[in-house]
């Protein structure tokens, strides 16, 4: 089975991570340390605090924004549903907002009707890789007094305006899962330009410990001791990981470049299939793309689904909306509330994406798309 994603390990990669065995850390150390320095110089020269997965990072970056009880948080609903999950879990109140016909991002008309005066923050995802809308999106949290994150999951090494992911938002949160961008096995990282918001991040990674004496309750408790101040959780990434993620971040570039020429040959040989449409790209975005997300018009995405994985192509569907899953509907969210979301997810259907994909299998999956709604060369 042609996977729709997967991870691109080389031999460096694999000395990288056997190097550290040989070293005293193997948990939180200086190949952490490494790879928060490498990351920056990616994401705008940002501080980067890294985590155990991008579920982590949002839980990570909601946590230092001070998200909590008796506040909103408006959210994109077409993603994975962590991007919702970690503001409930601190007792947030999610409201979601629709996304934009074309690239399925977060509509900032929409994000500004859904603000309340509780929202402390507006959470855009970087849908299949196309970065946010970020200029409207900053200027409508802003105004509110709240703060944007960017799930960037899926787009680190994209582009909006010229700007690096990593630097449109307050707080950009990273996945390297194994089919993302790039992969430390499970990982990721919360990046922002503010102080406050970094400092608040390390702490929750790291169960809100406090070790600087300075700011202890009982300094003199003994050179011992630590204390916490505020609850917080073991995030912390091991250095095993790191390693990987350093010696992944030197084909960052490559692994880009390697995506956008899979993503450019689906979009030329599906140009004309007028049952299908290929995804947009809005001027000024570059996108590090994660996803081909291709989308079905005449209703038989399911049809063209059974087909493709008949014959052998292990396609995807991303997202169902995250307010149809049981845990936000017991919670009284109800279907139909963002009707753009809830098409783009009728439509939607991931062709395989991954730097390692042949020129030879991309045809092969573009044909059977062709096939499947009669189209022959």
């Amino acid at each position: 089975m042609l996977p729709y994603g997967r991870q691109s390990i080389s031999a460096e990669d694999v000395e990288a991570v056997t190097a550290v065995l040989g070293t005293d850390w193997l948990t939180t150390g200086p190949a952490v340390t490494r790879f928060e320095d490498d990351l920056s110089a990616h994401v705008g020269g940002n501080p980067a605090v890294a985590v155990t997965s991008g579920t982590a990072a949002l839980h990570v970056a909601y946590a230092a924004a001070g998200v909590g009880p008796g506040q909103d948080v408006v959210v994109a609903p077409l993603t994975f549903v962590a991007t919702a999950s970690a503001a409930a879990l601190l007792g947030a109140n999610v409201v979601f907002a629709d996304v934009s016909p074309d690239t399925g991002n977060l509509d900032p008309d929409a994000a500004k009707a859904a603000l309340t005066p509780n929202t402390t923050v507006v959470s855009g995802v970087d849908y299949a890789g196309h970065p946010i809308d970020a200029e409207p999106l900053r200027e409508i949290a802003h105004g509110a007094g709240a703060l944007l994150l960017e799930d960037a999951a899926h787009s680190i090494g994209g582009t909006w305006h010229g700007r690096p992911v990593g630097d449109l938002a307050d707080l950009t949160t990273l996945s390297f899962f194994p089919t993302k961008n790039l992969t430390t096995a499970e990982g990721g990282a919360v990046v922002s330009p503010r102080d406050d918001l970094v400092a608040g991040a390390r702490s929750f990674r790291n169960h809100g410990l406090v070790r600087d004496r300075a700011a202890q309750r009982f300094p003199d408790e003994g050179p011992w001791h630590q204390e916490v101040h505020a609850f917080g959780l073991n995030y912390r990434l091991p250095d095993l990981l790191a390693a990987l993620g350093s010696s992944q971040l030197t084909r960052l570039a490559a692994f880009t470049a390697r995506r956008a020429e899979i993503h450019a040959r689906y979009d030329a040989a599906l140009a004309d299939v007028a049952e299908v449409r290929t995804p947009s790209r809005r001027d000024g975005a570059d996108p590090a793309w994660h996803l081909y997300p291709l989308r079905v018009l005449d209703g038989r995405r399911r049809e063209l689904f059974d087909h493709l994985r008949g014959n052998g192509i292990g396609v995807q569907v991303n997202y169902v909306p995250a307010y149809w899953h049981p845990v936000f509907a017991d919670l009284g969210y109800r279907r139909g509330l963002c009707p753009n979301a809830e098409e783009y997810y009728a439509q939607q259907i991931s062709l395989p994406l991954f730097p390692d994909l042949a020129d030879a299998d991309v045809d092969r999956v573009a044909q059977l798309v062709r096939e499947f709604f009669g189209h022959r060369e």
